[in-house]
């Protein structure tokens, strides 16, 4: 995702660093004062186990959660942010929080299509009426490169054993990875993607037999310039050379460690590599690639390079359902553990969402990530990220958002690819159905009704305040609440002094509890999920108060929440929002609020 480097703007985020596996509460907690932060030692592990139940039932708004079938079935025809195409030809989506199942809806076809035109028009060629499979909740995808979160956990399960160390060389436990300057990468630089691997190599054309393909991914040197550790660049090539990696150390299979470390343990039956034909019938269709010799892509990995690995790989290869997927994003949220059933110890499950790139943030905005999870990424989480927030996409048009603050997540399953991967993302649908479970999250006002930023791209909204008279010796109060993209979108309050026509940002000092700390006006980022206490002193003349919201082209939090503005100087009140004043209020891109 590119962004312009003008939108930067400062973030309000902890900088967390670790090089080791604990994080406890004495080397994790956030200061008692200062911008909102979260860290892993924040986290409340439950013990939930999964079940069907209502949204009212764990506190959520059952209009918001009944909005993610429609959303999804949306995206089967060309909409105005995904023209052209369809967003996939099917899809699945699971939502739970508390461990109840809120919303599990399919919608589409598994399986449509025979081929796809040539190029420029890509058209679908469709499959007789009788042939076509629709999509049903326990449909089976090809997960594509959440696969990787598989091969994470079956990691970070022989580190807890000693077998292996975080930061050892690769080298240490496969030697020819020591090949093209890359003695000194670690396994924690695979993890987090700054080996300095590139990203990709087209192993499956370029190489005949698997065996071949393997010891070209492992001796592909770095990319050029490239110091292990000090760049990021997402990798296939890292992961494979750890799937290697943990079949040298444990003398077994990969999918045999999956199945047995994690798949089994946890009760997904419906999640492995390599289907068989008995499952055919429940698998979704991906890509049509007569480029590979393969035709229509239907019961066998659709990553090129996982195919002619032999489908199973460190980087892609597992196929699962949203109700597996389920599970294993329940048993992360109660910390490595379902149904007595444990696969990682809690304090490993810590570990793995600490920001290890968190250095690397103004050279590479995107790069936040902790041992194999993303983090707080908005363009697919949405108001689920925080500083916690974790999850991965996979190529397919595949995806999990985990958000342990609220102890609820969002699986969405698709097969964008199907025909073809030229139709595009199915990005705009994980936007939606992430932005659905967490607007189902009501924020409470702590008036009758608070004013909220309407949530649009591209846009700066403003509430104008104009003061009864001209302020001397003045103090403003209001409540705000604010979730917003880091950098990329913000709060801002400023005053006017000549009657509306130019605006300064004015300080402000916050206060929730014992927590103070002071915002020079803007505020962007983790808002802590609180009504913040604000003060401000006005300067003298000042006629006017704003507050504006800001936004991006793509990626939004829970938004932003004004409640409760009062002014007043030594002659009076100036302006009060909840009493006579309120009509007064000028809202362009603002609305009343009551959740």
């Amino acid at each position: 995702m590119i962004r312009p480097l003008g939108s930067l703007v400062c973030a309000l985020a902890l900088v967390v660093t670790a090089t080791t596996l604990p994080v406890t509460a004495a080397t994790a907690a956030a200061p008692p004062s200062g911008p909102p932060a979260a860290t892993p030692a924040d986290i409340h592990f439950r013990h939930d186990t999964l079940r069907r139940g209502s949204a009212r039932q764990v506190g959520l708004l059952p209009e918001q959660v009944d909005r993610i079938p429609a959303d999804l079935a949306g995206y089967l025809q060309p909409t105005p942010d995904h023209p052209g195409y369809p967003a996939y030809a099917g899809a699945v989506a699971l939502a739970a929080k508390d461990g109840v199942i809120v919303q599990h809806a399919a919608v589409g076809s598994a399986v449509r299509y025979a081929a796809v035109g040539p190029p420029p028009g890509l058209v679908g060629v469709e499959l007789p009426a009788d042939q076509q499979i629709a999509t049903r909740p326990d449909t089976i995808f090809d997960l594509a490169s959440v696969s990787k979160l598989f091969t994470t956990i079956v990691t970070m399960q022989q580190v807890e054993r000693g077998r292996v160390d975080l930061d050892a060389p690769v080298a240490r436990y496969v030697p020819e990875f020591a090949a093209g300057g890359k003695a000194t990468v670690t396994v924690r630089m695979l993890l987090t993607h700054t080996s300095g691997l590139p990203a990709f190599t087209a192993l499956w054309s370029r190489y005949p037999t698997p065996a071949e393909r393997f010891a070209a991914a492992l001796a592909t040197p770095l990319a050029a310039g490239a110091t292990p550790g000090s760049q990021y660049v997402y990798s296939d090539l890292g992961l494979i050379a750890l799937g290697v990696l943990l079949e040298r150390v444990t003398g077994r299979p990969l999918n045999d460690l999956v199945r047995d470390g994690v798949t089994g343990p946890l009760g997904m039956t419906d999640t492995g590599y390599n289907p068989g034909p008995e499952r055919r019938s429940r698998i979704a269709a991906t890509e049509y690639q007569p480029y590979a010799g393969r035709g229509m892509v239907w019961g066998e990995v659709h990553d090129e390079n996982a195919w002619s690995l032999g489908g199973v790989a460190g980087h892609a290869g597992v196929f699962s359902t949203a109700a597996d997927l389920a599970v294993l994003c329940q048993s992360l949220l109660n910390g490595g553990e379902y149904r007595g059933r444990r696969v990682l110890r809690s304090d490993t499950v810590r570990a793995m969402l600490v920001n290890y790139n968190a250095p690397l943030e103004s050279a590479y905005p995107e790069s936040d990530r902790g041992l194999g999870f993303e983090l707080n990424k908005h363009w697919y989480m949405m108001g689920l990220s925080s500083p916690l927030g974790f999850g991965h996409t996979g190529f397919t048009g595949t995806s999990i958002v985990i958000d342990p603050l609220s102890h609820s997540f969002v699986v969405l399953l698709s097969n964008r690819v199907h025909p073809d991967r030229g139709w595009g993302s199915n990005n705009v649908a994980r936007r939606a159905v992430a932005r659905d479970l967490a607007e189902a999250m009501p924020v409470r006002p702590r008036s009758a009704s608070a004013w909220r930023a309407d949530p649009r791209d591209l846009a700066t909204s403003t509430l104008t305040a104009p003061l009864r008279r001209p302020a001397r010796a003045a103090t403003a109060s209001f409540l705000l609440w604010y979730d917003t993209e880091p950098r990329y979108d913000s709060a801002r309050f400023e005053v006017s002094t000549d009657g509306g026509q130019t605006w300064a940002p004015t300080t402000m000092q916050l206060r929730d509890g014992g927590r103070r700390w002071t915002a020079d006006g803007t505020v962007t980022g983790y808002g802590g999920r609180v009504w913040w206490q604000v003060s401000v002193t006005l300067p003298d003349g000042a006629t006017h108060l704003r507050w504006s919201s800001s936004t991006d082209g793509s990626g939004q939090g829970r938004g932003v929440y004004v409640d409760r503005v009062v002014a007043a100087d030594r002659d009076g009140v100036l302006f009060q929002g909840e009493g006579g004043d309120a009509s007064r209020l000028v809202a362009d891109g603002w609305s009343p609020a009551r959740s």
